[in-house]
């Protein structure tokens, strides 16, 4: 990309396309446009076509979403499903109408089937079943996956998708009831700490295992892919490692300086036992995460303590 091309972000102000920002900003791109959810519905199939007509850009990032964690999924699924379908279509569509020159397209690790072998590798996509406390959301996934493969074939459509593992950092989401986990995660144990409880509360056993990039080591391996990745199928961004949501919740508590103890409310589902992305291929490309989890986590923490009173 050219640093005065026009780069759309769709979804700027969420975790992922915060970062996207950041990441062109800081590599010198001048020709960004951006719209909030009140100036663009990316549902409404007119307003999208009205954009695209009237602003033509050259790049766009598909990271606008309807997300949440498990409980979200489970209240909401038709939403989880249509909203994302509806964003998926009018974007890529447009896209290729109005001669986008390239579309990166952003899905989840949730696409792969919940007992899949473990690390997942992208040609496991639809052959088995998938996690059920999120399949609304994992079926628009791979729909929109499916849209740019089949755009690509019929019209040559440079239109790209990226697989990452559970993103947090900056702009991520704490509410409790909506978010995912290692944001909920950060807020229940600094509560804990702040109002001197001796526990906190975690659902689930405990014992499933995820892996967890930050936001802005997927902004640099995005913008790798935006410049030199160009096939078809999705391509999967993570860290290459996992650990237990129980360390996980103990390692929020070691960088926040909480003591106490973790109460498992099995009550709850787990999800999928578990969630490993081989990452071989973009690792050939060049891009390795460069953040650690200790040090996402700390960076993370201090931006919830900056924001709180927002959030």
């Amino acid at each position: 990309m050219k640093k005065s091309a026009s780069v759309f972000v769709a979804g700027h102000t969420g975790l992922v396309g915060s970062a996207i920002l950041r990441k062109l900003h800081s590599t010198g791109h001048t020709n960004i446009i951006t719209r909030t959810h009140s100036e663009l519905d990316l549902v409404d199939q007119r307003q999208v076509r009205s954009f695209f007509n009237e602003h033509r850009p050259e790049y766009v990032f598909l990271a606008a979403a309807r997300v949440g964690g498990i409980l979200e999924n489970q209240r909401y699924p038709a939403e989880f499903l249509y909203q994302n379908l509806m964003i998926a279509s009018n974007v890529i569509h447009q896209s290729y109408v109005s001669g986008v020159r390239k579309l990166l397209y952003l899905g989840s690790s949730c696409i792969y089937p919940r007992l899949s072998e473990q690390p997942m590798r992208e040609e496991f996509l639809l052959t088995g079943e998938l996690e059920p406390t999120n399949e609304p959301y994992a079926i628009s996934k791979i729909a929109g996956i499916k849209l740019c493969d089949s755009y690509r074939r019929q019209y040559g459509c440079d239109f790209v998708s990226a697989m990452p593992s559970n993103i947090y950092g900056p702009h991520d989401n704490f509410d409790y009831e909506s978010s995912h986990v290692l944001a909920a995660l950060i807020r229940k144990v600094h509560q804990a700490v702040t109002l001197g409880s001796p526990s906190v509360r975690v659902w689930g056993t405990g014992t499933p295992r995820r892996e967890f990039l930050h936001s802005d080591d997927l902004a640099e391996a995005l913008l790798l892919l935006m410049e030199v990745y160009s096939d078809l199928g999705p391509i999967n961004i993570g860290s290459g490692t996992d650990l237990s949501i129980k360390d996980l919740a103990e390692a929020i508590g070691r960088v926040i300086g909480f003591d106490g103890e973790y109460e498992f409310d099995i009550s709850k589902p787990d999800g999928a036992p578990r969630k490993l992305l081989d990452i071989s291929r973009i690792r050939e490309l060049g891009w390795h995460p460069r953040i650690s989890l200790e040090d996402g986590i700390k960076s993370t923490y201090s931006w919830f303590l900056n924001h709180s009173s927002e959030l």
